[in-house]
């Protein structure tokens, strides 16, 4: 039976937040494409989710009042993102004669209507608001350094509604694109679906897929070569090992703000924790196979 590795690309791997440069995303997306190819030809199957955090962005700024709702927005960007991808990553493969292709899977996950984050939200979304915005607006905003944000809740995933389609598409050995923007948020009511204004991290789904279809590897790809403590200061470690206990001391300690490295280590930590047959790696994009030999980026467990 072949392994399985989720994959979680960042969605500024995909498109530059300024969109001014191009040169380096291709660069990075190519580092992707090669890393997907070569975990595929190196007999595993993988599953890609992405963020989407610039193209939401970008789309938000042209809806100025903000009239269309936040998670089919999400939606949106799943479809462009996953076109993208997916496009791309068929090319790649019908050139090289191999047999998979690609699958864009529109993925749906429960959050809990009571999570806390809904009463504090802190994630900010869309452009910088004017005065007239702010002042008329019924949302929730705050100040952030670039000024007045809208931001939401964003709660923890509960459950992929689309996993049973995820994992017959992996059996059929497809090449899974699935989890969007850490996929689109809904609440349960009584017999229904609704969705809901909210982000869900991406690296916390990722881990969910991860731990729900028993994968044998969780791969986050980031801007930096693994995990580090110190950073930017003199006293800069770089860790190739780390055991959950560490991790947990560093988090307590503040070395992993939870904006940047604190939800990526403790998406890897969950993973290990509740599978610990899975190789929980943080990498950069172009070294997922050395990652999984332990020969670059750092491995998370028990």
């Amino acid at each position: 039976m072949r392994q399985i590795a989720v994959y979680a690309i960042g969605g500024n791997a995909l498109s530059s937040p300024s969109g001014d440069d191009v040169q380096q995303t291709s660069h990075v997306l190519a580092r992707v494409m090669s890393d997907v190819v070569d975990l595929l030809e190196g007999g595993w199957g993988v599953i890609l989710t992405h963020g989407n955090g610039p193209q939401v962005g970008h789309l938000l700024a042209m809806d100025a009042d903000q009239s269309q709702d936040m998670d089919s927005w999400v939606a949106a960007t799943q479809g462009m993102i996953g076109h993208s991808l997916s496009i791309n990553l068929d090319s790649i493969l019908l050139r090289r004669r191999r047999p998979e292709r690609t699958a864009v899977v529109l993925t749906r996950v429960e959050v809990n209507e009571a999570d806390r984050g809904f009463q504090y939200p802190t994630k900010p979304v869309g452009p910088v608001l004017s005065n007239d915005v702010v002042m008329t607006a019924d949302w929730d905003i705050a100040e952030t350094v670039l000024g007045p944000r809208r931001v939401v809740a964003s709660p923890l995933p509960m459950r992929v509604l689309d996993l049973q389609v995820i994992q017959k598409l992996v059996e059929l050995k497809a090449v899974v694109i699935c989890g969007g923007g850490g996929g689109i948020p809904v609440v349960k009511k009584k017999n229904h679906f609704v969705g809901v204004p909210a982000v869900i991290d991406k690296d916390r789904l990722s881990s969910l897929l991860a731990i729900e279809l028993q994968a044998d590897a969780l791969i986050i790809s980031t801007a930096i070569d693994g995990v580090k403590t110190g950073f930017g200061s003199v006293s800069e470690t770089s860790h190739t090992h780390l055991t959950i206990d560490q991790c947990e001391q560093f988090l307590a300690e503040g070395e992993f703000p939870a904006g940047s490295m604190g939800p990526k280590i403790g998406s890897l930590m969950e993973a290990s924790l509740h599978n610990p047959k899975c190789k929980a790696v943080l990498c950069q994009p172009g070294d997922a196979l050395k990652a999984l030999r332990g020969e670059a980026g750092t491995t998370i467990h028990q």
